[in-house]
C-alpha cells in the first residue's frame, strides 16, 4: 500500500447503493477499496510469490464507456429507467450513476422523457406488449464520439425517423443511432437483428495511440483510462526485445495485439467470435499495421495445430473471460511451450486455479500486479508474468 498512502480521494455518496447492488463497495472510501482488493489478491496468490501494490485509478468515478439502461412501467404506469437490482428483474430508477459516463446518463433521461410525447411504452416480457426494452450507449473517451442503441421488442418502430430526429436535436453530440431487435425472453440485452438509423453504425476511439472501431456488439474494455495503464504495464512486464513472434489469445477486436505489434516482430491473434474477428481485421487496416495476422478459431485448437506442425512462438498473451481459461487451452499452451506467458485476469479466483495448473506443468510466476479497473465494485484485474523453467 505504500504507493497509495500519499494520496487522498474524495468520496461521493450514491443514493441507491444499498438497493442497486451494482457497486458492492461504493460506500467505502476509495483508500479502503484499494486496500481490500490488494489484500484479496495477496491472500489468493501469495503462494506463487510477491504481489506488487495495486495500481489505483486517479479519479475513480464516471469511468464506464458502455452504459446499459432498462425501461419499465411502475405500478402507477409511470415510465422509469435504470439498472436491474442485483439478482432480480426489478428496475432501480437511476438518473445518474457514479460509474457511468455522465453524457450517456443525460441521453438516457432524454429518451425516457421523449417516450410519452411519442406514445411509446416500455416492452413487457410477460405480455409481449410495448416497444422499448433497453438503451445501450457507448462513448469514446478520447474521440468523444457517442453511439446510441435502441433495443426494441418489435421490428416495427412507428415514427422512428421523427424520434431519431428529435433525439439528435436534443443531443447533437450523438454520432450514430442503431436499432436492435430482441424479441426473446432472455437476460441478453442485444438481439441478432440490427439496423442503422443515423450515422455509420459504429464509433471509434483511441487506446494507446491505436484507433479502434467499436460496434454495438464489440467487446471493448469499459474503463479506457485504466485499460491503458493495464496494457502498458503488461507490455512492460513482458519486456519484448522486438524479435519475438507472439500469440494474442482471446484477442477480441485485436486491442492488445495491435498495441503490442510495435514491440515484437509478429503477432498472431486468435478469436472465435466472427464479429470480433472482422472488427480486428478492420482495426489492423485502420492503423496501417501489417505484422498482425488474425485467425477465426478457438485459441486452444489453433495452438494445438501449430504444435502438431512443429511451429512455435516466443510468448502468449492471454486475457480470458471471468470464468478463466479452459483445461483444453491450458493443455495446448503447455504443449506449445512458449518462453513467456502474460496472463491478464479479471478474476483472481480463477487466476489462482489456472496458475496452479501452469506451475505444475513447468512454469514459474515472475511478477503479479493488480490493477483497479472497476472502482466501486469488488472486481479487480491482475497481470501475471510467467516464464518456462
Amino acid at each position: 500500500m505504500k504507493t497509495n498512502e500519499t494520496k487522498t480521494y474524495p468520496q461521493i455518496k450514491c443514493p441507491v447503493v444499498d438497493i442497486c447492488g451494482g457497486c458492492q463497495i461504493q460506500h467505502l472510501p476509495y483508500e479502503t477499496q484499494i486496500s481490500q482488493k490488494e489484500t484479496q489478491v495477496i491472500n489468493l496468490l501469495k503462494d506463487f510469490g510477491k504481489v506488487s501494490p495495486l495500481i489505483p485509478m486517479d479519479d475513480p468515478y464516471y469511468y464506464r464507456n458502455k452504459i446499459h439502461a432498462t425501461f419499465q412501467s411502475d405500478r402507477r404506469g409511470k415510465i422509469i429507467s435504470g439498472i436491474y437490482q442485483a439478482g432480480t428483474h426489478n428496475v432501480v430508477p437511476v438518473d445518474s450513476c457514479l460509474l457511468h459516463d455522465q453524457r450517456a446518463d443525460k441521453i438516457i433521461v432524454s429518451i425516457r422523457e421523449m417516450l410519452r410525447s411519442f406514445k411509446m411504452r416500455p416492452y413487457d416480457e410477460d405480455t409481449k406488449r410495448g416497444l422499448l426494452r433497453h438503451v445501450l450507449i457507448r462513448t469514446g473517451f478520447k474521440s468523444n464520439q457517442i453511439m446510441v442503441v435502441l433495443v426494441l421488442g418489435s421490428q416495427v418502430f412507428p415514427s422512428r425517423k421523427n424520434f431519431v430526429k428529435a433525439l439528435i436535436k436534443k443531443h447533437p453530440e450523438i454520432n450514430t443511432v442503431v436499432m436492435n431487435v430482441n424479441t426473446k425472453k432472455t437476460s441478453m440485452v442485444l438481439g441478432e437483428r440490427e439496423q442503422v438509423l443515423y450515422g455509420r453504425g459504429f464509433i471509434e476511439d483511441t487506446l494507446c495511440d491505436q484507433v479502434f472501431r467499436i460496434s454495438p456488439k464489440s467487446f471493448y474494455q469499459v474503463n479506457p483510462v485504466q485499460t491503458e495503464v493495464l496494457y502498458n504495464k503488461a507490455l512492460e512486464l513482458a519486456d519484448f526485445s522486438g524479435d519475438e513472434t507472439i500469440i494474442d489469445a482471446y484477442c477480441g477486436i485485436g486491442t492488445i495485439g495491435l498495441i503490442a505489434s510495435k514491440h515484437v516482430k509478429k503477432v498472431i491473434g486468435v478469436e472465435l467470435n466472427k464479429d470480433a474477428f472482422k472488427d480486428a481485421i478492420n482495426n489492423a487496416k485502420r492503423n496501417n499495421i501489417d505484422n498482425v495476422f488474425f485467425h477465426n478459431d478457438d485459441a486452444g485448437d489453433f495452438m494445438l495445430k501449430m504444435a502438431d506442425k512443429k511451429q512455435g512462438v516466443d510468448a502468449v498473451i492471454m486475457d480470458p473471460p471471468r470464468s478463466g481459461s479452459s483445461p483444453a487451452f491450458l493443455s495446448s499452451l503447455v504443449t506449445m511451450k512458449p518462453a513467456k506467458v502474460v496472463y491478464i485476469s479479471c478474476n483472481p479466483v480463477t487466476l489462482k486455479r489456472d496458475l496452479d495448473v501452469l506451475v505444475n506443468k513447468g512454469y514459474q510466476v515472475e511478477e503479479m500486479v493488480p490493477v483497479d479497473m472497476f472502482p466501486g465494485t469488488h472486481h479487480v484485474e491482475t497481470i501475471c508474468l510467467l516464464t518456462k523453467k
